[in-house]
């Protein structure tokens, strides 16, 4: 008797939403979110990338941003290596008008089937010296990344220094 077939690929589908944030010092932001993933795995059906409405603080809890951004992806692969990850990066005007990013955090999507609330932290890049920071003040250009997929991936940040500062989604 032949012995039954095993599958040779399995799904992931993640059905959510960006809820809300908390920048206390900050309104009128909005977020993209991208996903980042192995080599074995691929989106079947969904949206990759993304970008929200800009939001404003409410009365009712002044600092809350809320913007309930849906997100809906499939992925197959082959093997768990390189589980996707979430990129989150926010937006918003600086003094100038200018949209500077205020935010990038990353989280897995969870193992688990179900419901799950994450809590993602999240960091701004920062000069390293006084006169870059002024300059990019006086610029209106703050640091940033290329890519922000660069915020999941381990690999090519070795012996680079990165200053940040935390907040929090």
């Amino acid at each position: 008797m032949a012995a039954a077939a095993s599958p040779t690929v399995f799904l992931l589908m993640v059905n959510g939403q960006i809820e809300s944030a908390q920048f206390p010092e900050f309104d009128d932001l909005y977020c993209k979110y991208c996903f980042v993933y192995g080599y074995d795995w691929a989106p079947t059906s969904g949206l990759e990338e993304g970008i929200s409405q800009i939001t404003s603080k409410n009365r009712v809890a002044p600092q809350d941003l809320v913007w309930n951004f849906p997100i809906d992806i499939t992925f197959k692969s082959t093997n768990p290596f390189g589980w996707p990850q979430i990129v989150i990066s926010v937006y918003g005007p600086d003094l100038f008008g200018n949209d500077v990013v205020r935010g990038y955090g990353a989280v897995h999507i969870p193992f688990t089937p179900g419901r799950h609330r994450r809590t993602i932290p999240m960091f701004v890049p920062e000069s390293t010296s006084k006169l870059q920071k002024f300059t990019s003040w006086l610029m209106g250009r703050r640091p940033e990344f290329t890519d922000p997929k660069v915020v999941a991936q381990g690999e090519g940040r070795e012996g680079r220094a990165l200053h940040t500062k935390s907040k929090q989604l």
